[in-house]
């Protein structure tokens, strides 16, 4: 095991210390600012500030509410397709597990390039669809800015989720729904009380997957700032530290708030996890 715990340490455990290092420092400039940068230790001063900057603290509440829409909709939408490619009476599975599976085969820039395109007016042709029917809608406007990103997200990562629980689906013993059938339940009674708490285990695990994923949510709200101006450049907590470290080049703030936002997600985690065992339990 001794490869594993040195490619850890070298891209997991030093990263970590370097930023925590990193986060005790401020760079300081004398004078009219004309001299060179010299480091400052600083204690917990990045820590207080990422803490009492109102940009910080923002966006964490956009990624709460962000989590709140995004979670329920991409899980139970990949909960509910895998039940229904697991279902007696569909065709073609394997042709819809590699179709729903596809867009999560994109990566994250080109998806949200890609429904930038969809959201632009001039552009888009499902806007042009919404105009004739009568329907305005702005994707970059400030309320709906929030459910484009969420409908990116879902759109990548529903297919995935998919195939996860679709493989538990499977590794349930064929006795116990045929029980199930010879006892008179049909196949909606079947699926949620005989299949989804047989899969308990995976649920957990994606939502706990998912939780701190959605933490790190950085691609699409990057690239769609660009036109809905009024999300700003620090919507979520990882482009508070990415605008931090590249374009304040205030890296004792962006160590502080990173290590910040690990300390969420771990959290988050743990909250999860246990809410999960109960739940596996009961």
């Amino acid at each position: 095991m001794a490869p594993f715990f040195l490619l850890f340490a070298l891209v997991t455990v030093a990263p970590i210390g370097y930023a925590a290092w990193l986060s005790l420092f401020r760079e300081e400039r004398s004078g009219l600012g004309f001299g060179g940068a010299r480091q400052v230790f600083s204690g917990i001063g990045n820590y207080t500030k990422a803490l009492s900057d109102p940009l910080f603290l923002a966006s964490f509440r956009h990624v709460a509410v962000y989590c709140l829409l995004y979670i329920p909709v991409m899980v139970g939408g990949a909960l509910v397709l895998a039940l229904l490619l697991d279902s007696a009476l569909a065709r073609a599975r394997r042709f819809f597990q590699i179709a729903f599976y596809l867009p999560h085969a994109v990566p994250g820039l080109i998806a949200a390039m890609v429904w930038l395109y969809l959201y632009t007016p001039g552009l888009s042709p499902v806007l042009d669809v919404l105009d004739s029917a009568g329907i305005s809608w702005n994707f970059f406007g400030r309320d709906e800015a929030l459910l484009s990103v969420v409908n990116i997200s879902a759109w990548q990562w529903m297919g995935y989720n998919m195939i996860i629980f679709f493989a538990g689906l499977q590794a349930i013993p064929r006795e116990t729904l045929e029980a199930a059938t010879m006892d008179g339940a049909g196949a909606v009674r079947t699926a949620f009380q005989v299949k989804v708490p047989s899969i308990r285990p995976t649920l957990v695990l994606t939502v706990l997957f998912t939780c701190v994923g959605a933490v790190q949510l950085f691609d699409a709200p990057q690239l769609l700032q660009l036109r809905a101006t009024e999300m700003g450049e620090s919507w979520s907590p990882t482009m508070y530290v990415f605008s931090a470290a590249f374009k304040g080049h205030d890296y004792g703030l962006a160590a502080a708030s990173a290590l910040l936002l690990a300390l969420v997600a771990g959290a988050a985690s743990y909250v999860v996890t246990k809410l999960g065992n109960r739940w596996r339990s009961a």
